[in-house]
C-alpha cells in the first residue's frame, strides 16, 4: 500500500460514521471539555491511525479515549496511557521521542503502527476479543496490507 492510498485510508477513517453512538459521544466529550484542557481545541472525530506503513508490529486501542485521543487526533496521545505505550516504544527503538502530547510534536514510530478501534463507547459493554476483531475487520483489513510481516 503506498502513502497516498494509506492517506486514504486515513481519511475515510476520520469520516467515518458507523457507530451513531460513538460519534455522538466523542461530539459531546469535545464539546463539554474537561477543565484542565477547555483551551485545547477537541479532535472530536474518529481516529485514524499513526505510524511506519512497512511495520511488523500493530497495536490497537480502544476508543473512545475521551481526553486523550478524542482531544489530540492521535491514538495514545495526552493521556496515561500513552505516557507508558510511548515510554516503552521509545525504550524498544520503535518510537523518536518519550512523550507524546499532540499530533504535531514531531513525534515518529518505526516499524510500529497504532491502530484505534473505534466502535465502542463507555456505556457499551466491552466485547470479547474475538468479537471486536470482527467489528473492526473492514477498518483492520485495509490497513493490515500495508503492514508487511503481519501473521
Amino acid at each position: 500500500m503506498t502513502n497516498a492510498s494509506l492517506a486514504a485510508v486515513s481519511r475515510a477513517i476520520v469520516a467515518c460514521q458507523r457507530c451513531s453512538r460513538l460519534r455522538a459521544y466523542c461530539r459531546r466529550v469535545a464539546r463539554d471539555k474537561k477543565p484542565e484542557f477547555r483551551d485545547w481545541t477537541y479532535w472530536g472525530r474518529p481516529v485514524p491511525g499513526f505510524g511506519d506503513p512497512q511495520a511488523r508490529l500493530l497495536i490497537v486501542g480502544l476508543a473512545p479515549a475521551a481526553h486523550g485521543a478524542n482531544r489530540t487526533g492521535r491514538i495514545f496521545t495526552g493521556d496515561s496511557s500513552g505516557n507508558w505505550l510511548y515510554e516503552a516504544l521509545y525504550r524498544f527503538a520503535f518510537a523518536s521521542q518519550l512523550q507524546a502530547v499532540s499530533r504535531d510534536d514531531g513525534l515518529a514510530l518505526k516499524d510500529c503502527y497504532i491502530l484505534d478501534q473505534r466502535c465502542r463507547t463507555d456505556s457499551r459493554p466491552v466485547l470479547p476479543l474475538r468479537n471486536r476483531i470482527r467489528r473492526i475487520g473492514p477498518s483492520l483489513g485495509r490497513i493490515e496490507i500495508s503492514l508487511r510481516g503481519m501473521s
